[in-house]
């Protein structure tokens, strides 16, 4: 039975969710570009190519890819290279193949099962070998093969050569190489002259001496000693060297994809490169760079110890010992975050900003919801950025302006109507939800959202908030970072400097594979980092800590919890966002919404990220201590019907483990303002008052002497009018050197008139310390409300946010999981 055939039926048997787990790991059907499949043979086909093992190769780590190595290593020695196959240097375009695509079938080149459990020694590592065998037989990157057998796809095979440090094989090499003449002249060394009359003859020559092992040690032995030195460096691989022994046949500085080479003359001053390479052991690969072919290497090599593939990450060494109460830190953090990311969400919805042309809000926008706050710049960013990620937050356009009379707009359209940021209509539900509520939809976001959302990468450009995430491996560095955090020791935190940064990279790139590529080392063989990965990793490790994931270098429960949320596959849906449609006050696997209930394993790990959330936040604190010196502070988080109460009433001074309000007669006028009442705000303030305590008495009689004389003054709804019965007040108000932009005139003893708008009257007024209230034309008291306005959630589900599946089902949810629902129906 062939690879396909029985991966076809393997397939088969497997139920809804684990073929949901393989397709999304493989990036289906996406990454198929959503062609049609509607059988499994047609699936199993895809699942060979070279595209998906590599999709499914990266989603592994460096372990399992060094086992897949080690093995593909192993059938190259049982059954040779792979006959035919142009794939790994050419051609690069149809007319170009020289000769057919002969395509590797696995079953022909199976290996023992047990030959590869006996690198391991018996017992733990052992079994451990077995599970991550099993592990990727399930994974499909180990094909379906007879018992005690291991079967690898097709790239595996093709790649093997370069896994185990081999180059490719003579024949290749040579056809790649040269032209006629050299080939004639390596076959005369070897066999004398006129031994080839043929360019076919003399390369079959030189490959039959090359493929015959004895021959070669044979030849090697009369060797110089500096060619016997380069062989025992090439050998064990890699099998590159640079030299001068050859040059392009249309001039030195010419190598094009299709060069062919010929001798330099006089040779290239090294006795062993040049004795090797009239022998045909060295043979040119590019510009000054020779390859030692399949055949001698294997040749050369000794049998060797047995491969010993790490299946376990390197230990780090650059760890402290955890303080006590280590893990308090981190719940008061994410208390923290969920208090500020609402008071930055209430400052938004008290006054929305309008989202620039070019993208993002303005950085004055952003200046005041910080303010108003009490948040810093960066932070206002970062709890927008995951406010909209998480669906809390909107665009919608205003409505557009009326076209001009008497003119068209030449494409027949209107001018497009600008956008705002709003809080969407999920915003609600969410401010009256306990923290660890709030807090669950925001790290949800973080997890998959593909941006270091606090790294700004040009330092000559101002950094905004709602930037587009456009990073592809911001999640793969965040989930290996969340990895390589999980397995320190227990009891210790990595350290911040950077010797720890260095190892956690490192390990980092061993959970996650793709990020080698932002890797090198330094001359002294150090590890470093490129493309600014060290910078984006700090930044993430800046907002785990930030979000309560990360306390001095340990994950905590919480950062467990939402590892194993990005294990499960949940950045698989982005831009749906697993967790975030879910009742942001339910409790255990409640309410996590329909599409979930579909996807156990993401359920799951959503519940114990709720409940580890539950853990760590306690429950929000519904009194505040009242003292002399005007202030309330509330220990912990404040229940979101105090934090309304005391927002009305005071200004937040200070956050941290408890929350401060300062009250004075400015902020009691401005709750005046909104139709609060003295009695009422007396009240209310006293029932919040912890363990029932009377008001300070300084206190009571701000509030008193505030509400006495407020509304002392009326702002009249004309253009505009302000009139108070206290004919001193309004000789006063007259006189006043800071209200002299509003041009006021004294129209009868009690009356004023204004020149601007009442809501720039009433402004102006508050600013220079008097306390109007605004008044209809019908007498009836107008009080200052906040806008209510929401936007429609752009938040798609799991299967919303992947488009359409086929033609013929345009429409319809194009998931992973529904593609699995097909294959299984009419398996």
């Amino acid at each position: 039975m062939n690879a396909r055939t029985a991966l076809a039926k393997w397939l088969g048997t497997l139920d809804p969710d684990r073929l949901t787990a393989l397709l999304e790991e493989r990036d289906l059907p996406l990454a198929a570009g959503y062609r049609p499949i509607t059988t499994l043979r047609e699936l199993a086909e895809h699942l060979l190519s070279d595209e998906s093992v590599g999709q499914g190769l990266m989603a592994g780590t460096a372990g399992e890819l060094e086992l897949l190595a080690s093995i593909a290593a192993l059938a190259l020695e049982r059954h040779g290279p792979v006959a035919g196959d142009e794939s790994e240097d050419g051609p690069r375009y149809p007319w170009q193949q020289r000769k057919p695509f002969v395509p590797v079938e696995p079953a022909d080149r199976l290996v023992s099962e047990r030959d590869v459990l006996s690198w391991f020694e018996p017992g733990e590592k052992r079994r451990q070998a077995q599970h991550t065998l099993t592990r990727l037989r399930e994974r499909a990157l180990l094909l379906p093969a007879s018992k005690g057998r291991l079967a690898l796809p097709p790239l595996l095979h093709a790649r093997a050569a370069g896994f185990d440090g081999y180059g490719r094989t003579a024949d290749r090499l040579l056809t790649t190489a040269y032209n006629a003449p050299e080939v004639k002249r390596i076959a005369a060394n070897l066999f004398g002259e006129g031994t080839a009359r043929t360019r076919d003859q003399a390369q079959a020559l030189i490959t039959a001496l090359l493929a015959d092992p004895a021959r070669v040690r044979a030849l090697v032995a009369d060797a110089p000693l500096r060619a016997l030195d380069l062989l025992d460096n090439l050998a064990p691989g890699p099998p590159l060297l640079r030299t001068h022994c050859f040059v392009g046949r249309y001039g030195e500085q010419y190598a094009g994809p299709d060069t062919k080479y010929v001798f330099r003359e006089g040779g290239s001053g090294d006795e062993g490169t040049d004795w090797l390479a009239r022998r045909g052991l060295l043979i040119p690969s590019g510009l000054d760079l020779v390859e030692l072919p399949y055949e001698v290497a294997r040749a050369l090599r000794e049998g060797g110890a047995a491969p010993s593939p790490r299946l376990e990450p390197e230990r780090f060494t650059a760890t402290a010992p955890l303080p006590s109460g280590w893990e308090g830190e981190g719940g008061t953090a994410a208390a923290a975050a969920a208090w500020r990311a609402e008071l930055v969400l209430r400052a938004l919805a008290a006054q929305p900003v309008a989202i620039r042309k070019a993208g993002g809000i303005a950085v004055r926008d952003t200046r005041r919801l910080a303010k108003a706050a009490g948040a810093d710049e960066a932070g206002t960013r970062l709890w927008l950025d995951l406010a909209v990620n998480a669906g809390l937050a909107a665009s919608q356009d205003d409505e557009p302006a009326p076209a001009s009379r008497g003119r068209r707009n030449s494409k027949g359209q209107g001018p497009k109507p600008s956008a705002r940021l709003l809080p969407s209509d999920r915003y609600d539900a969410w401010a009256a939800a306990p923290p660890a509520g709030k807090l669950l939809p925001l790290l949800a976001a973080w997890a998959v959202v593909p941006a270091v959302l606090s790294h700004w990468p040009d330092p000559d450009e101002t950094p905004v908030a709602l930037i587009s995430p456009q990073d592809e491996d911001a999640v793969t560095l965040r989930t290996g970072v969340l990895r390589a955090l999980a397995v320190l020791p227990d009891g210790h935190g990595l350290t911040g400097n950077a010797r720890g940064y260095t190892e956690l990279l490192s390990l980092a790139a061993w959970f996650q594979p793709a990020l080698r590529a932002h890797l090198a080392a330094d001359t002294t063989g150090e590890l470093t980092g490129l493309d600014g990965v060290l910078d984006r990793m700090a930044a993430t490790l800046t907002e785990a800590a930030l979000l309560g994931v990360v306390a001095h270098g340990a994950l905590t429960p919480a950062g467990r919890a939402l590892c194993r949320l990005l294990e499960a596959g949940a950045a698989h849906h982005y831009p749906a966002v697993p967790g975030a449609n879910a009742d942001p006050s339910a409790r255990g696997p409640e309410g996590l919404g329909e599409d979930l209930s579909l996807r156990p394993t993401l359920a799951k790990a959503l519940t114990t990220l709720r409940e580890d959330l539950y853990a760590a936040l306690p429950e929000p604190s519904d009194t505040a201590r009242f003292q002399s010196d005007l202030t309330a502070t509330v220990t912990g988080a404040p229940a979101p019907a105090l934090a309304d109460l005391l927002s009305a009433a005071g200004d937040i001074e200070s956050e941290g483990h408890a929350v401060v309000w300062r009250i004075t007669a400015t902020t009691i006028r401005r709750a005046l303002d909104a139709g609060w009442n003295a009695d009422e705000l007396l009240d209310r303030l006293t029932a919040a008052s912890e363990r029932g305590t009377p008001l300070p008495q300084p206190l009571a009689y701000t509030i008193k002497d505030t509400a006495r004389t407020h509304g002392q003054l009326k702002v009249v709804r004309s253009t505009c009018c302000i009139r108070s019965d206290d004919t001193a007040l309004i000789t006063e108000v007259s006189q006043s050197r800071a209200l002299t932009k509003l041009r006021l005139r004294r129209i009868a003893p009690t009356v004023l008139i204004s020149t601007a708008p009442p809501e720039e009257t009433l402004s102006a007024l508050r600013t220079a310390g008097y306390a109007p209230t605004q008044e209809a034309e019908t007498g009836t008291t107008l009080l200052d409300r906040a806008p209510t306005a929401r936007a429609p959630s752009l938040l798609p589900t799991l299967d919303q946010a992947h488009p359409p599946y086929g033609e013929e089902r345009r429409g319809a949810p194009a998931s992973a999981r529904t593609l699995a629902a097909a294959l299984t129906t009419t398996a």
